[in-house]
């Protein structure tokens, strides 16, 4: 004998579907803020790697300072640890949203790291272009 779906069933179904799109896009800031953090940590690291492979070639050319590659790495470090804190809010907001059944779209969240990044890759290319 077949049973019957009920409307309850049926939305129930959907908003599960809703709360794993959720998740979906709160993983996809995770791995989004890790690469800039990774980015970040290469960007501080690099130019301790050309120095240290100077000195292991014993190379007398001058190696350049570090330049403002800390400064920037730190700020990319940190611009990823906000994303992943961000994210984690609207993730929650998301799901209460869901939960009661009220959800809306909120662009916040992407403008503002649109921003930030657009603002970072620029910053980016002027070092980039004063220093080559």
């Amino acid at each position: 004998m077949k049973m019957r779906e009920t409307e309850s069933d049926r939305s129930h179904k959907k908003n599960a579907g809703d709360h794993l799109a959720n998740e979906r896009t709160f993983l996809a800031w995770i791995r989004t803020s890790i690469g800039i953090m990774g980015f970040g940590f290469v960007v501080v690291k690099f130019s301790l790697f050309i120095r240290q492979i100077a000195a292991a070639l014993g190379s007398k050319a001058p190696v350049p300072a570090t330049g403002f590659s800390p400064v920037i790495g730190v700020l990319l470090v940190s611009l990823g640890a906000l994303a992943t804190l961000f994210s984690y809010v609207r993730y929650s907001a998301t799901k209460k949203q869901l939960e009661r059944g009220d959800y809306y779209q909120s662009s916040l969240l992407i403008k503002a790291m649109t921003a930030v990044i657009f603002l970072t890759s620029i910053l980016l290319i002027v070092y980039l272009v004063k220093t080559t």
